[in-house]
């Protein structure tokens, strides 16, 4: 049964520049107490870059935790009380070059329920403009034109890992789908979290 937990102490055990780490004690339903380890995030944005021939732009980029280069769809970190669909469109300009006419939100998803704060937003940029990266300092990346059917497709077979990139993927999938005309309606769900 669903059940809340009420937060008895919290101790910040890190300070970090992405992240801030805490231990939290709790108290459950039933009285008992236990310790809750929480990772405080600002959040971030992914952007899915759609251009008139279905073709999607993805990054390919080295992701230190895997020790890997995995494709993903465009995207960055907020800035703690940042606006989500500004973050979208400065880090597409920066990763890919790109501007885009129409910028529709597609939602959010919950990356790690269980120790993070992390809520990513999501959105399918369509009407492109290319002009130049604007890469960050340290920031590597190959950006990779692939047919969005094709994109689809590795997604389903797991070629795609990143969940960020697969929800946005499987979503305007379902768009393109069901013929959504590509309406901007960012406003229509961007105050719900």
């Amino acid at each position: 049964m669903y059940s809340e937990e009420k937060t008895l102490s919290s101790e910040q055990l890190f300070d970090g520049r992405v992240v801030k780490l805490f231990k939290d004690e709790v108290e459950l339903d039933n009285g008992h107490k236990t310790i809750r380890e929480l990772i405080k995030h600002p959040g971030g944005v992914c952007v899915l870059p759609l251009d008139e021939d279905s073709n999607v732009y993805m990054v390919k980029q080295f992701r230190y935790p895997f020790k890997t280069a995995l494709y993903e769809l465009p995207a960055g970190k907020l800035e703690y009380g940042e606006n989500h669909r500004e973050c979208g469109i400065r880090e597409l300009k920066e990763e890919t070059g790109a501007a885009a006419d129409s910028f529709e939100y597609l939602g959010c998803i919950y990356p790690t329920v269980a120790y993070d704060t992390e809520i990513i937003h999501m959105y399918l940029a369509r009407g492109l403009h290319f002009g130049e990266q604007q890469l960050d300092e340290g920031e590597f990346l190959d950006v990779i034109r692939i047919p969005f059917e094709k994109a689809f497709e590795m997604a389903m077979n797991g070629e795609l890992p990143d969940a960020k990139t697969q929800t946005a993927i499987l979503k305007t999938k379902i768009l393109l789908d069901e013929g959504a005309d590509g309406a901007d309606n960012a406003d229509k769900k961007e105050g719900a979290i």
